[in-house]
């Protein structure tokens, strides 16, 4: 069982930044896309940005130029540096770790507990 602990959320004003992180224990995969989710009030869970087992990265379209998502697998970090916030980027963000185990199953899918980003006008 692998545990994903995210942290780093927190309030800015439109135009700040955060970064987040988010620490991979347990049980380790070796064959794991991480990546970050988020999910605002009333709306679905939706992709922010993600990275492959092979570095690999990719970006909603909603933050490219802004975010910038890295992957230690030393150290089973994710890192999303988020530059020029806005208003509508306040949302809950969780890490999640999608690991494959065989080319013909379902991966499993981790998630962590999620961390609240909250921008102000």
């Amino acid at each position: 069982q692998t545990r994903l602990v995210e942290s780093g959320g927190g309030s800015v004003q439109a135009g700040g930044s955060l970064q987040l992180s988010c620490v991979a224990s347990g049980y380790i995969f070796s064959e794991c896309e991480m990546g970050w989710y988020r999910q605002a009030p009333g709306s679905e869970r939706e992709l922010v940005s993600a990275v492959s087992n092979d570095g690999v990265t990719r970006y909603a379209d909603f933050v490219k130029g802004r975010f910038t998502v890295s992957r230690d697998k030393t150290k089973k970090t994710l890192v999303l540096q988020m530059n020029s916030l806005r208003i509508e980027d306040t949302a809950i963000y969780y890490c999640q770790q999608s690991c494959t185990i065989t080319p013909t199953t379902s991966p499993l899918v981790f998630w962590g507990q999620g961390t609240q980003v909250t921008v102000s006008p």
